[in-house]
């Protein structure tokens, strides 16, 4: 006798055995039970959700010749409902819109349609794929659909109803099938197991469902191939070296040495996945449905039901997760996706691979936003800002540690102990010194700025970093900015700037002193750019302001922007 595969041997009888799809289901049943049932049907959804299975039980249900009149609960055991479950029934054709597509399968189809069913109550027309039919085929369908004989029902099922075009639709009664949750598919399959008297362990069962990705049939084909190896009981080995599974240990081990920042393990770890034969992007969707589930324990808990996950590996991944934090894990995902679309088309994905994950392993490199804002804010009040400090790199990069996302590289730990230095040592407001002419302006200006940081704040103290002390003549400072400056300059002259920064100077001084603002015209003459040049720069310098990370630091410090320069070293 020939072998029937599971997913036509289990193949679900009656409303209430199609798994996953409850309110299509008591929908119909209460439309059989009271007589509205419609006269054309559109089932939409992925592949294996159930939609051909359904339409064969609701052509069962109206033509069981067990009962009288069409029932919600079919008998299964009459001619007609046996002749349906064999796709054999004369009134109940399945018809393949895939290759029955053209204009003339329909008038046929709607020359037929006038006659009345051989046998049953109904004749039955269930078009699988219907998007696949041609437009003019759809158009000839339209007639019928609006004003069909009485004893005719259309069931159009379809993975993409979108091609189906609206004038079609307006004329059915559309249900969506949705993807059906990996527990459910679990429970079938354990039960399929125990019923065709399979043993298999219970760690195979979780990650086979989840392997379906909501398809019912794909569950029991991916089944299929583990019965045919032959091998009892069936195993998790037997799921990734014939299935090409992900070990989850493998993959923990992995994760658990990024989140270590052990980039030698972690490319250890990688090797030891590609050498069980997974590729590269199998190692990428593996390393996402972990982080995921890392994502939802971090935010809803060990308990959610969100986690498909047993016991153990909701101990394993509660115990991993303490090593990232939501941040983190939101990063390495999006990462890794942009990373799975590269991969695909490329020559060096191993490379590629390898970069990503030693890269997550390295992100303690970074310094979180409340640690750099804080160093930022200390420097600003102990001395004044100077020009040619180095400057952090201005990217988004979380850290696997719990804290906050990071915005910017760590220099050297050189500098990490000078910063610590800094931390514990409380910095002494500077005094303002004795100022009398141009000379002594010039020699004591770096002094006079610190002050301004400390009494005025580090943003006042930004803005006049740009300009440089010119002339010094009857009480009247002229503070020169260079063209590049002259957003700084309007800014000084806002918000009462230059009253606050007279009012120090005048302590100095000892009398009254007024400051006057102006831009350098000779570099402004000779440097006059074009206007697609400044066009550009100008763009240029919105995206560098609107840069996130850039807001950040600009809100945590209430800075100001004092310029911006361009990196010659490329």
């Amino acid at each position: 006798m020939a072998y029937t595969v599971l997913a036509r041997k289990y193949r679900s009888q009656t409303f209430d055995e199609v798994v996953g799809q409850d309110p299509v289901a008591q929908t119909l049943k209460n439309a059989v039970k009271t007589a509205k049932v419609a006269h054309a049907y559109l089932f939409a959804g992925t592949r294996g959700v159930g939609k051909t299975t359904m339409a064969r039980v609701l052509a069962k249900a109206l033509n069981c010749h067990a009962f009288e009149a069409p029932t919600a609960q079919p008998c299964c055991k009459c001619d007609s409902c046996v002749a349906v479950n064999l796709g054999e029934d004369i009134d109940v054709l399945e018809i393949d819109g895939a290759t029955n597509n053209g204009v003339e399968q329909v008038r046929e189809l709607r020359q037929n349609a006038i006659y009345r069913p051989a046998r049953s109550r109904f004749k039955i027309y269930i078009i699988d794929e219907v998007h696949m039919l041609s437009v003019s085929a759809f158009n000839a369908l339209l007639k019928i659909l609006e004003e069909p004989p009485s004893h005719v029902k259309f069931i159009f099922a379809t993975t993409e109803p979108n091609k189906v075009i609206p004038t079609i639709q307006s004329r059915c009664q559309r249900f969506d099938f949705s993807n059906i949750n990996p527990k459910l598919i679990a429970g079938q399959l354990k039960s399929i197991l125990k019923r065709e008297k399979i043993k298999y362990e219970d760690d195979l069962i979780l990650p086979l469902a989840k392997m379906a990705n909501g398809s019912m049939r794909d569950g029991l084909s991916l089944l299929d191939r583990l019965i045919s190896t032959g091998a009892e009981p069936l195993t998790v080995e037997l799921l990734e070296q014939f299935l090409g599974c992900a070990n989850s240990e493998k993959v923990h081990n992995l994760i658990s040495k990024i989140g270590d920042s052990d980039a030698a393990g972690t490319l250890a770890a990688v090797e030891d996945l590609i050498n069980a034969g997974l590729s590269e992007v199998r190692i990428v969707d593996a390393l996402i449905d972990y982080m995921r589930d890392l994502m939802v324990l971090k935010s809803a808990g060990t308990q959610s039901e969100l986690l498909i996950l047993t016991a153990e590996q909701r101990n394993l991944a509660g115990e991993l997760a303490e090593k990232f934090d939501v941040a983190a894990i939101i990063y390495n995902i999006t990462a890794l996706e942009k990373l799975r679309w590269t991969i695909k088309n490329s020559e060096t994905a191993r490379a590629l691979l390898e970069a990503c994950v030693v890269r997550f392993a390295l992100s303690e490199h970074f310094l979180n936003v409340d640690e750099l804002l804080s160093q930022m804010q200390r420097k600003s009040s102990c001395g004044p800002i100077k020009k040619n400090r180095p400057a952090a790199g201005a990217e988004y990069r979380p850290t696997n540690k719990p804290q906050k996302p990071v915005v910017a590289e760590a220099q050297n730990n050189e500098q990490r102990t000078t910063n610590s230095a800094i931390r514990d040592t409380k910095c002494e407001v500077p005094e303002l010194p004795r100022l009398s002419d141009l000379e002594s302006i010039k020699n004591g200006w770096q002094s006079v700025l610190a002050v301004i940081a400390s009494k005025l704040g580090p943003s006042t103290c930004g803005l006049l970093s740009s300009a440089e002390p010119s002339r010094f003549e009857n009480g009247v400072l002229t503070l020169t900015f260079p063209a590049s400056a002259a957003v700084q300059k309007k800014l000084c002259e806002s918000n009462s700037r230059v009253e606050q920064i007279q009012s120090l100077l005048e302590e100095s001084f000892g009398r009254p002193v007024r400051i006057k603002l102006e831009t350098d015209a000779e570099e402004q003459t000779t440097a006059e750019p074009g206007p697609d040049q400044t066009k550009a720069k100008g763009q240029k310098k919105n995206e560098i302001v609107n840069d996130p990370a850039v807001k950040t630091i600009l809100m945590g410090l209430d800075a100001t922007i004092t310029g911006i320069e361009e990196d010659q070293s490329n």
